[in-house]
């Protein structure tokens, strides 16, 4: 199942426009083809969203589903992802308000919501509840047999939580279709599920099969493609992540790509945990795909390094300075492209 293209689709994005919590809704406006005809966001309503967000998208942002009704959305998504995954209060009568008007419901969150009995007493006949965030079927435990298919894995890794992974993966998948590569993103991620209808939702995998279910997931594509990008999640620097080692073992990646936001210098949700320099970041990830020479050597070979934050001149200055530093090629994907990137892809 995908996100429809057919369908108008209004997102909830309270306090997450310009928030940090609102990933899965600025993602799906930035990447999805589907017609998005209003954005919900009492903090944000009636302001530009292209100029809150550089987002090159023209759609309405109001107060409340209610307020959307006049675009005649036939689907709302939940844009946030909160820490925890947890549905806010103030969310269940946006949620009503929408199944009452007739509109379907894509829900990212951990909290399942389609097994609900007053929400599906809520539901006309056409109607349904995507609970995104369900383990697959037929799990079993990973055995490494990722590192013989004979494409090319290329897995996003962080420096923290939300910022860029995904973007990156499929800013040089796209850029890998432009020059004529069989390329495949690989979801492994509510948002990435929503836009490409198949992946892993990984943080709803069961610990001793999250490897299990990437692995499962990349060798069912390894064969048919040049090049898989593995969408990135959580951090090895992050005391709550879980997600970025079942990973590494699961897909068993040729390349690593580093993500990072310029000027971060601690965990954004625990400010004891410092990020050490990225030349240390860098050792860390590749002594860890290794494992001490238990699996291949896997370089990190380049930076996508998040400037949104920045005017043009200072995020070009951040990049120059992370070059210099790492010795390795460096660029924000989504406002300089990901060439660079990618031509260390295909160079390493």
């Amino acid at each position: 199942m995908r996100l429809p293209l057919n369908q108008k689709v209004a997102i909830l994005l309270h306090e997450g426009i310009q928030g940090s919590i609102g990933k899965t809704g600025l993602a799906l406006l930035r990447y999805s083809e589907a017609p998005i005809v209003a954005v919900i966001d009492r903090t944000c309503a009636g302001k530009s969203l292209r100029e809150i967000t550089g987002i090159k998208r023209d759609v309405p942002i109001v107060e409340s589903v209610a307020a959307a009704l006049e675009y005649q959305p036939q689907i709302l998504v939940l844009g946030i992802a909160p820490g925890g995954g947890g549905i806010p209060d103030d969310y269940w009568l946006e949620i009503k308000t929408a199944l009452e008007s007739g509109m379907s419901l894509v829900n990212g969150l951990h909290t399942p919501l389609a097994n609900m009995p007053d929400l599906n007493a809520l539901l006309k006949p056409g109607q349904l509840i995507w609970d995104v965030r369900k383990e697959p079927p037929n799990l079993e435990i990973a055995s490494g047999a990722a590192r013989n298919l004979p494409c090319r894995r290329v897995l996003t890794v962080g420096t923290d939580m939300a910022i860029g992974k995904m973007s990156t993966s499929l800013e040089l998948h796209w850029l890998s279709k432009l020059r004529g590569w069989r390329s495949k993103f690989l979801a492994t991620g509510q948002t990435g599920v929503m836009l490409e209808g198949d992946g892993v939702a990984l943080d709803a995998v069961r610990v001793d099969f999250a490897a299990g279910a990437v692995e499962q997931m990349v060798m069912r594509y390894g064969k048919n493609y040049d090049i898989l990008y593995i969408e990135g999640q959580g951090s090895l620097l992050h005391p709550g992540s879980t997600a970025t080692l079942p990973l590494i073992r699961g897909s068993q990646p040729t390349q690593l790509v580093l993500v990072h936001k310029a000027g971060q210098t601690h965990n954004r949700n625990n400010s004891h945990v410092p990020i050490p320099p990225l030349p240390e970041v860098i050792k860390l990830y590749e002594t860890v795909a290794s494992a001490g020479g238990a699996f291949a050597k896997v370089p990190v070979v380049g930076i996508a390094l998040n400037t949104a934050h920045l005017d043009e001149t200072t995020a070009k200055d951040a990049i120059a300075q992370t070059t210099a530093e790492t010795g390795l090629p460096c660029t924000d994907v989504v406002r300089f492209g990901a060439d660079v990137l990618l031509d260390a892809v295909m160079q390493s």
